[in-house]
């Protein structure tokens, strides 16, 4: 046989080998693609609510699992370890002992959980992607109006003992229940109409701003796991899935004009905006009260925007602006004059209107009863017999938001611990190719 006949006959046997291969990779790419989707399938359906038993596993394995790795990261940071038992031993030491240094210690425990608890109610709010606990409902807002009411009812704003007198790991301030006479005489002009004492807004402020700001600092710290663990997967060669559908286009299957398309094209446009990220871009998202923020700290870790130029305006927005923006409007509706006007207001709205007329005139007394119970002190004499109360409902709802909130914490470790196993699974069957 020749030369010629034997490149012929290579020639012609090369393109259907060629094929072939072609075709085992589309057929790999396609088992892939299959397999991605019934591990999203599988993540999606991995809650308490649906999978209890998987869920609460492979979050016991999570939490094996970083119990772990901070076993090893202390074993590894031996002088830091030294460091810490040091200082805690030093610390335990100088709490038993007696001398002029007790004052002191005393002091700063009390402000050390002061801060402690601020700020991790601060990052119980934002932490998890939209998921934490709102804290600002349940603690700071209640707290900053229980002083402003304090305040105009007294006619004084120097009510605390010191900074840390405020509700502090289940204990209440001191100055809640205690009566106008023992602060001393009114400091500020009485308003006939009301009855109550026309505190000016920013005295009211200064005494309630730093458990605001500590709160805001919180907030500002629950905002890092999402930048870091975006940033991670960024220099890891990886991307973020969330990330990734922010910059899709619009999808055809989504009808225009709904709400699923409106909050698409909201996503879209913060997308192409946040693509040049600067100092203003970010105090300005971090400022104003949005849900978007959780994605913008996952955009900034995803683009690679350094840690300081993300952190610095997020604490300003979150710490100051936005804290003071939500302090304030707090202190003037719990302002009695406003108050009133705006009864008034609502009243004449709705007078015509029988159903909410009358479920507005039952809100409007249960305000007063609460105002003038609140008003006169708390009750020498103890109730006989259990009665459903609206303390008993916000108590309720409370429990219900800290239950809410572990299994959203609860949920999304195991997601987590699930996804890195199905990361791993996914970067085998590539490797095979």
């Amino acid at each position: 046989m020749g030369r010629g006949q034997s490149n012929a006959i290579h020639d012609a046997s090369d393109p259907p080998v060629a094929v072939s291969e072609s075709r085992q990779d589309d057929t790999r790419r396609s088992e892939i693609e299959e397999l991605r989707k019934q591990q999203d399938k599988e993540r999606e359906t991995l809650v308490l609510s649906q999978r209890p038993l998987a869920t609460l596993r492979y979050f016991l394995m999570a939490m094996l699992q970083l119990i772990g790795q901070a076993i090893l990261y202390i074993a590894s940071h031996k002088f830091l370890l030294l460091v810490s038992c040091f200082a805690v031993i030093g610390w335990r030491k100088l709490n038993t002992m007696k001398g002029p240094h007790e004052q002191f210690m005393q002091e700063a425990s009390i402000y050390l959980r002061y801060v402690s608890w601020w700020v991790g109610l601060g990052i119980a709010s934002s932490i998890g992607l939209g998921s934490g606990l709102h804290t600002f409902v349940l603690y700071l807002g209640p707290h900053i109006a229980m002083f402003t009411l304090k305040a105009t009812l007294c006619g004084r704003v120097d009510l605390k003992t010191a900074a840390y007198d405020t509700a502090i790991f289940g204990k209440g301030p001191t100055w809640e229940f205690k009566n106008c006479l023992d602060f001393g005489d009114p400091l500020y002009p009485r308003v006939i109409s009301s009855g109550r004492y026309n505190v000016p807004l920013l005295d009211i402020l200064q005494e309630v701003h730093w458990e605001a700001v500590l709160w805001g600092a919180g907030t500002a710290l629950g905002e890092l796991p999402p930048y870091f663990v975006s940033r991670a997967a960024r220099l890891s060669g990886d991307s973020l899935r969330k990330v990734e559908d922010l910059g899709t286009q619009d999808d055809p299957e989504i009808p225009r004009g709904t709400i699923s398309g409106l909050v698409n094209k909201l996503k879209l446009w913060t997308l192409l905006h946040f693509r040049q990220f600067n100092f203003w871009t970010i105090l300005i998202f971090a400022s104003v009260p949005n849900p978007l923020f959780d994605l913008a700290g996952m955009m900034c870790g995803q683009l690679n925007v350094k840690f300081w130029k993300f952190f610095v305006p997020t604490l300003i927005g979150k710490a100051i602006i936005k804290t003071h923006i939500q302090t304030l409007f707090v202190i003037a509706l719990c302002n009695n004059q406003l108050i009133e006007q705006l009864e008034l207001i609502l009243s004449e709205l709705f007078k015509n209107i029988p159903f909410i007329s009358r479920l507005l005139n039952g809100v409007l007394l249960h305000l007063q009863n609460a105002k003038q119970n609140y008003d006169s002190g708390p009750s020498t004499k103890e109730a006989a017999t259990w009665k459903f109360s609206p303390a008993l409902i916000w108590n309720l709802f409370v429990w219900i938001m800290l239950l809410c909130f572990i299994c959203s914490i609860i949920n999304a470790t195991a997601q987590r611990y699930l996804l890195e196993i199905q990361t791993k699974k996914l970067e085998r069957l590539r490797k095979k190719e």
